[in-house]
């Protein structure tokens, strides 16, 4: 087995906390109201299209327009879009830090985002400036699971798959990137991370 010479992470719910509940927890009266938005109106296949380069303003008017009585919570998916993103996880920017600072691994990011969402997170986050580069879904046109978009990375910063390390919150995405015979570590805490890291003498 090839040792590993490059990290790369996911973002969201890795490194940044990122959840809708931070704005629709209390916003309908009812449960059944808040799944019947999630699971038919603002799904994760909707919102996901917009992390592929849909652009976010006719993403929302063409929803406004299949379903009006549903427009301000609608409009309110990407017009409170700021209060979603919670902040870092600070254990997972701390592993990510003492990664930066062994100087041993180029270390990468491969996210799922919408460009300009994107640019706000550039702004208030700096250590997703500590990346020796990153490939963002949005600015891309294409997304994960799908190969191609790890390929971009693979072969835009010359990387090796079987000397990479992918770590990812999401099963599907991990799954993806291990049929590409990239070892991935499925997010799920910090100390989890730390953990497996430890155990492949990463950290």
């Amino acid at each position: 087995m090839a040792a590993i010479n490059t990290i790369i992470f996911d973002l969201g719910n890795v490194l940044i906390e990122w959840n809708p509940m931070h704005v629709y927890k209390d916003y309908f009266d009812s449960e059944e109201k808040l799944k019947h938005f999630f699971d038919k109106i603002c799904t994760a296949d909707w919102n996901e299209e917009q992390d592929a380069g849909r652009s976010i303003v006719e993403a929302t008017q063409e929803l406004v327009g299949k379903y009006p009585e549903w427009e301000q919570p609608i409009r309110d998916y990407y017009g409170r879009w700021t209060e979603m993103l919670k902040g870092p996880i600070l254990g997972s920017v701390e592993i990510f830090r003492e990664l930066k600072a062994s100087g041993k691994y180029k270390i990468y990011a491969l996210t799922n985002w919408q460009a300009g969402l994107f640019d706000i997170a550039l702004v208030r986050y700096n250590f997703l400036h500590w990346f020796d580069g990153r490939v963002v879904s949005g600015e891309e046109k294409m997304r994960k699971p799908f190969p191609e978009f790890y390929q971009r990375l693979l072969d835009r910063y010359n990387v090796k798959a079987s000397e990479a390390l992918f770590i990812d919150d999401s099963a599907r995405n991990v799954a993806a990137a291990e049929a590409m015979d990239i070892r991935s570590i499925l997010f799920q805490s910090p100390e989890q991370l730390k953990k497996e890291l430890s155990n492949l003498a990463i950290l």
